[in-house]
């Protein structure tokens, strides 16, 4: 005897098998528009599924598996079909322990590590409410951001999910040497342990001690900067053995190396010795393009940092007189660079500087990315997709899809057609739990 099994049939056993497994504690998203950044597309009438911190499915339709509106254990329903949902945006240079004023070079002279750690809850608060539930945090006084992704992690306070470098990797007298402008007694001669670095030997301790300290990655700075109370802001201040033992030793413990560099030949040396990213890359050059182009090398381009930098050059008594002139000349020059990086197929990870700038305005680099010559959807895959690939966790993170951590966020509109949306942002979850709902 035949056994006839009607597709139909099939139909409602497999809806009967997945409705009984959902309960109270599963939450079903309703998405207007959903932006499938693997793909580029946008989907429309989209219902998500998300159970105990990951997106159990994504499906067409707004579909309401469960049990009768009156039952107990009815899952949450969220309604966005007004919104676009999107995965949780990633930023890929902060620094979440400051944000600049006029008077922040006497901060080390009258606040303690507390304070410090105090404020950055407030900054880490902001950029959560944001839309950016990752961040890469790329330099600090090498315990604030260590003890505040910690704080994050237990639950003790809001913020996003941070992987942090601690203290940048300097040489003396470098970019993010600590002890730069000050005096007597403050100018002592850093060593490996607070990230300053003269030779090779010193290189390996300086990634150790980071590793030791609990950081998740090396940040270090292949030239001069603009902020820093030193006179070049270009020059190179690594030596080519010195970058090659750092990303050695780095990539023994499992870490990326990111590289502060506005310089040309700085920059060379560090993609050359096999660096993860460039961030800035100011006064980069065709050659350094096809470099990094060839090694895969990603550009985080911190274009609104600059433009920051640029206006408050203006302003006669902002910045103090060694910055001054370098603001002046690197600010206006980034989204240039940034334009030319990207038109050479130079791939592009979403990184603003916030703490330069203020905290919370992290949305106004997708403008500018734009203006800059990037589609909507390419910058907003650069602060997603590549973001993650970046981190090396895009089999976690990035993307809307089963089994990825249930990070997304959800802004009024069609940030396709207007960029700017993207400031609004008016839902945030993070692994499931839902920090902000307007």
């Amino acid at each position: 005897m035949k056994n006839y099994f009607h597709p139909l049939m099939a139909f409602v056993a497999l809806l009967i098998c997945f409705c009984g497994s959902l309960g109270a504690n599963d939450t079903i998203i309703h998405a207007g528009r959903l932006i499938n950044v693997s793909d580029g597309k946008v989907q429309s009438e989209m219902t998500l599924v998300i159970r105990d911190g990951k997106i159990v499915s994504v499906d067409e339709g707004y579909l309401r598996p469960g049990l009768p509106a009156d039952a107990s254990e009815n899952p949450t329903v969220i309604d966005l079909r007004e919104h676009t949902v999107m995965p949780g945006l990633m930023d890929m240079h902060t620094h979440l322990m400051m944000q600049h004023h006029k008077k922040i070079y006497s901060d080390q002279f009258f606040m303690n590590e507390a304070d410090f750690a105090l404020r950055s809850t407030t900054y880490a608060k902001r950029t959560l409410m944001a839309g950016f539930t990752t961040v890469r945090d790329l330099g600090d006084n090498g315990t604030n951001s260590v003890s505040l992704r910690k704080a994050i992690d237990e639950g003790w306070i809001i913020g996003p999910r941070i992987f942090t470098a601690g203290k940048s990797l300097a040489t003396t007298g470098g970019h993010a040497d600590p002890t730069n402008g000050t005096k007597g007694d403050f100018r002592r001669d850093a060593g490996p342990v607070e990230g300053v670095v003269n030779g090779i030997e010193d290189a390996r301790k300086a990634v150790r001690q980071r590793y030791k300290d609990g950081a998740d990655l090396i940040k270090l700075t292949a030239t001069g900067g603009v902020l820093s109370l030193a006179k070049n802001g270009q020059n190179p201040q690594f030596t080519e053995e010195e970058l090659e033992t750092i990303v050695k030793i780095a990539k023994d413990y499992g870490m990326t190396v990111a590289v502060h560099a506005h310089g040309t030949e700085g920059m060379k040396r560090a993609v050359l010795a096999g660096v993860d990213s460039i961030e800035h890359g100011t006064f980069m050059t065709p050659e350094v393009m096809q470099l990094m182009r060839d090694r895969g090398t990603y550009l985080v381009p911190t274009i609104m940092a600059g433009v920051w930098v640029g206006e408050k050059s203006k302003e006669d008594d902002y910045f103090p007189a060694v910055v001054r002139p370098k603001a002046a000349e690197i600010g206006p020059i980034i989204l240039k660079t940034f334009s030319k990086a990207h038109a050479a197929g130079v791939k592009i990870a979403f990184g603003t500087d916030s703490g330069v700038s203020p905290h919370g305005d992290n949305a106004r680099e997708f403008e500018l990315m734009v203006a800059g010559g990037m589609t909507p959807m390419e910058a907003i895959q650069a602060a997603t997709l590549n973001a993650a690939l970046l981190l090396k966790v895009n089999d976690q993170l990035g993307t809307l899809a089963p089994n990825m951590v249930a990070d997304l966020i959800a802004v009024k509109g069609d940030p396709i057609a207007n960029i700017r949306l993207m400031r609004k942002v008016a839902f945030v979850m993070k692994e499931g739990v839902v920090y902000k709902n307007e």
